[in-house]
C-alpha cells in the first residue's frame, strides 16, 4: 500500500500539487487521470522520488519515503517496477538483455539464474522465442510487453505505469491493460497508472483519482465514474461523443 498525506509541490512559485491525499491499495489497479497540465505527471514523479515534495508525506507500507536517507530510498526503489511511456527499451540490447538489465544492475544472481528469470518474465507476458531480437524488430505492442517483463523482473511490490497505452491501437491497448491488471492481482502489487485513456479508466479503473488544476477533485471506481455529478470530471470524460453516448444510455451493464 502507498499512502499520500497532504502533499504539496510548486515550481517557481506556481502551485502544481495542492494538499493531495490518497490511499493506493495492494492488488488494485489505481489510476490517476486528468487533463494535460493538471499535475498528474508531477504527482506520479513525486511518488517515486523524481520530484521532492515541498510538504506532506509519502508512505510505502508505513515507511516514510520523505524522511529516508539516500541509501534507504535506494532500497525502496529496488522494490519498484517502472513502465515508461514509449516503453524506453534500450535499442542496442536484445529483448532478453533488456529484461535482464535490472537483474544485472541490482542483484548478485548468476548469469544462468538471471537468464532463467528473464525467460520466466517473458513467458508471463506471453512472449517466447524473441530473446535474440532487438526492439526495432518487434511491434509496438510486443515492446510494451517486454517493458512489462522488465518492470516485474525484480518481483516488485510497487508498479508505476506512465501512459502505458501511448501509441498503441485500441485492441493492443486492451491486451496491455488486461495484462497489467492480471499481474497486479497475481503478485498482489500496488499498481499506479497515469493515463488519459478512457478505455483504460472504464476497463480496469478499480480505484481512480481525478486531478484538476493540482487538486484532487474526485475519487472513486470505474463503476461510479459515469454517475458522477462533478462538473470538471464530466467535462473531462464526456469530451468524447462516444462516452457521452454511453452516459446517455445509462452506462455499462
Amino acid at each position: 500500500m502507498i499512502e499520500v498525506v497532504n502533499i504539496n509541490k510548486s515550481f517557481d512559485g506556481n502551485d502544481v500539487l495542492k494538499d493531495i491525499s490518497a490511499i493506493f491499495k495492494k492488488g488494485n489497479t489505481n489510476l490517476i487521470i486528468g487533463q494535460s497540465g493538471s499535475g498528474k505527471t508531477v504527482f506520479l514523479k513525486s511518488l517515486v522520488g523524481l520530484h521532492e515534495v515541498d510538504s506532506g508525506e509519502i508512505l510505502y507500507d508505513g515507511r516514510n519515503f520523505n524522511r529516508m536517507s539516500r541509501k534507504e530510498k535506494k532500497l525502496i526503489r529496488q522494490e519498484i517496477g517502472m513502465l515508461f511511456q514509449g516503453s524506453a527499451l534500450f535499442d542496442s540490447l536484445t529483448v532478453e538483455e533488456n529484461v535482464r538489465f535490472p537483474l544485472d544492475m541490482f542483484t548478485e544472481m548468476s548469469l544462468r539464474d538471471r537468464r532463467d528469470r528473464a525467460n520466466f518474465c517473458l513467458k508471463r507476458v506471453n512472449l517466447e522465442n524473441v530473446n535474440h531480437l532487438y526492439p526495432s524488430e518487434i511491434s509496438g505492442g510486443m515492446q510494451k510487453r517486454v517493458a512489462i517483463a522488465r518492470a516485474i523482473a525484480l518481483n516488485p511490490k510497487y508498479l508505476f505505469c506512465d501512459e502505458p497505452n501511448s501509441g498503441l491501437d485500441p485492441r493492443t491497448s486492451i491486451v496491455i491493460d488486461e495484462l497489467i491488471q492480471e499481474i497486479t492481482k497475481e503478485y498482489n502489487i500496488t499498481t499506479i497508472i497515469n493515463t488519459h485513456d478512457m478505455n483504460s479508466v472504464l476497463g480496469i479503473g478499480e480505484h481512480i483519482i481525478f486531478i484538476y488544476q493540482g487538486e484532487k477533485y474526485w475519487e472513486g471506481s470505474n463503476k461510479e465514474i459515469l454517475k458522477s455529478t462533478n462538473k470538471e470530471l464530466n467535462d473531462f470524460i464526456f469530451a468524447s461523443k462516444f462516452f457521452k453516448k454511453i452516459k446517455e444510455d445509462g452506462g455499462f451493464v
